[in-house]
Parts: C-alpha cells; structure tokens; sequence
C-alpha cells in the first residue's frame, strides 16, 4: 500500500523530472560499480610503476631512434682512420642499444676464426639459435654475437661466437651489426 503510494506520487511527476531522476540513479549506480570494481581489482601502485617503467622505455627508445634517424645510410665506424661515416661515442652507444639485427655477412665473417661454429652451422642446415648486441657499460665497447647448435640434427654440441662490433650498417630505416672483430 505504502509502495502503491509512492509510485502513484512518482508518476504524477512531470516527465523532464523523471527523466532527471532516472539520470541521476542510473549515474549513481555505475559511479558505485566502478567504485566497487576498483576496490577488488584495481591495479593500484603496482599499475602505476608499471606504466612509469614503460614510459621511461618508451622515452629512452624515441631519443635513441632521433640520434638514429639523423645518421647518414651506409657503414658507420667509431674509429680514426677510414673514409667512412665516423661515430662520436654517444652516436656509437645509442647505436649499439637500438641494433637488434646481425645479418648473414656479419656471421660468416666471424666464422673464420671459430672452426666449430662454422661446422655446426653448416650441419645445421645454416640455423642461428640466437643473436644478441649488447652495450658492455664497463669497457665502452659494443659487443654482439650468436650461438650455434646441432641439436635438430642430432648432434649434442653448442658454440657461441661473441666479439665486438666494429661498424654498423645504417639502411636509413634500421641499424645492423656489419663486421664483429672476434680475436
């Protein structure tokens, strides 16, 4: 009886008052849920140092790809001597941080004086297991490599071949490793 009340006075309101009404229930109802939700499941600190680390990444990336995007295309040295395009020492940094690629030429160079990897390459159906260029902080050197096996042919051997990167190749859309001294 009581409910049948205050429904017929809800009804006897003017629409546009209704309709505010409904507004504002509606508002308060997804308000609280979200409210609810953020109290079970919110990320919270964990989220927010999450997002700042991958913001720092994405800062750091930008300026490398700047010092990248000026860099003229062709072979890039570090060293005196040669007519080729020279490095400063932040060029030659950022360049090895952002060089993910080592190609075919690269690897064969520093075949010749790492017998072993050579054969497992080459028994290997020419398969790299991995690739890596690393900046070493210590030695301000440029360091990049590559591991070898024989294990999808049967042979339970493994080489790593690692040495420093002497020049790099700008496509002028991305840097690659172009001759690594391995002796």
């Amino acid at each position: 009886m009581i409910q049948d009340k205050y429904l017929n006075k809800l009804k006897e309101l003017p629409e546009p008052v209704r309709q505010f009404g409904g507004l504002v229930t509606i508002t308060i109802i997804v308000i609280l849920s979200f409210t609810i939700l953020n109290i079970y499941w919110g990320g919270g600190d964990e989220l927010i140092r999450k997002m700042k680390i991958e913001e720092e990444r994405i800062a750091k990336e930008k300026k490398l790809n700047e010092v990248i995007s000026n860099l003229p295309s062709g072979v890039l040295v570090f060293y005196e001597g040669t007519d080729l395009y020279k490095l400063s020492n932040e060029q030659y940094e950022a360049v090895c941080k952002i060089t993910k690629l080592i190609p075919q030429r690269a690897i064969m160079a520093a075949h010749f004086l790492n017998h072993k990897a050579y054969e497992l390459y080459t028994i290997n159906g020419n398969k790299i297991d991995d690739t890596f260029v690393k900046w070493d902080k210590e030695k301000n050197k440029c360091f990049a490599g590559y591991s070898v096996s024989g294990s999808n042919v049967g042979v339970n051997e493994t080489a790593t071949v690692t040495g420093e990167v002497l020049s790099f190749l700008s496509t002028g859309i991305d840097t690659r490793v172009y001759f690594i001294k391995n002796f």
